[in-house]
């Protein structure tokens, strides 16, 4: 009588690591520390925009205390005050320079400081490297140079940012423009091994 074959069979291959299937690693790419959860797009966008939200909040109360309301940072967005000459457009210049150069600083100082922005943090997101390392300085300031595009009227949002939106959300390893640059992954803070998060604030 001819042995039948067994329902049971025995895998010898390769164990799957979770971690490698998410982001489809193998061993001659990068890795991510095991049990990563990456950051959707989504949640990315809302902490980006609650940042902004904030940064505006505290150039408005500034401008607004040091030059009234005719002098608020709201004055930005009026394209008359652009082309009027004089006083108006150099309140116009100097407005737009606040706004840019408070995008930088906030999201190069806060990621230096806590290795995440305010609201970042709030969401429970952290910006490491790719293999979960912390970010350098110049990371840093490379990540806060280029967020800068996304505060360019018009097509900041639209263009820049959309495009970064899709591409989070095609790329197996949910990287952006910038995190390509810089090497850089957003995670679910918590889900990252006690020695990767031991920065975070």
């Amino acid at each position: 009588m001819a042995d039948e074959e067994s329902p049971i069979s025995l895998h010898t291959g390769e164990i799957i690591e979770p971690a490698k299937v998410e982001v489809g690693t193998s061993d001659n790419h990068w890795k991510i520390p095991e049990g990563t959860i990456l950051s959707s797009a989504g949640t990315r966008a809302m902490a980006y925009l609650m940042d902004t939200i904030f940064v505006m909040g505290v150039l408005y109360l500034l401008t607004s205390i040091l030059g009234g309301q005719a002098a608020s940072i709201v004055q930005a967005f009026n394209l008359s005050l652009a082309s009027s000459g004089g006083r108006g457009t150099a309140l116009f210049i100097v407005d737009w320079f606040l706004i840019f150069g408070g995008n930088f600083l906030y999201h190069k100082h806060t990621g230096i400081r806590f290795g995440r922005s305010f609201a970042q943090r709030w969401f429970g997101i952290a910006v490491v490297r790719e293999d979960g390392k912390t970010l350098t300085r110049k990371d840093w300031d490379v990540r806060a140079f280029r967020k800068m595009k996304y505060a360019i009227p018009g097509i900041g949002l639209l263009w820049f940012g959309v495009r970064d939106i899709l591409l989070i959300r095609q790329r197996h390893t949910h990287q952006s423009s910038i995190d390509l640059v810089v090497g850089s992954i957003v995670a679910d803070g918590s889900s990252l091994p006690p020695a990767c998060r031991k920065h975070l604030r």
